[in-house]
């Protein structure tokens, strides 16, 4: 197995995590038992789980009007997707960030 399916493989399984904690807040709102905290929940979507959470929210219809959980999780997708373009364009720019910090450093 190569190191991207790998961690492939560990993103989804986070997402997949997720997803179910945000169903499980959802099933324990319903039947008034004891719920996930929002904080805890953000956390799980700042590790990587952010496209889980939000297919979760949609899907489920959980914590879709409740602010300020709404906009925090939109920017933690929005640094999710900065962090990504950073990833798949450092070929791009790394070999000249890295020469340019030589540079600096003599």
């Amino acid at each position: 197995m190569t190191q991207s399916l790998t961690v492939a493989l560990i993103v989804l399984l986070i997402n997949l995590i997720i997803f179910c904690v945000f169903w499980w807040d959802k099933d324990a709102a319903r039947k008034g038992q004891w719920r996930v905290p929002e904080s805890r929940l953000l956390c799980l979507a700042l590790i990587g789980g952010s496209p889980g959470a939000v297919a979760a929210q949609r899907l489920l219809r959980h914590k879709t009007r409740k602010e300020p959980f709404r906009t925090q999780l939109m920017l933690i997708c929005a640094m999710h997707v900065v962090g990504l373009v950073a990833w798949l364009s450092a070929p791009l720019w790394a070999p000249m960030a890295l020469a340019a910090a030589t540079a600096l450093a003599r």
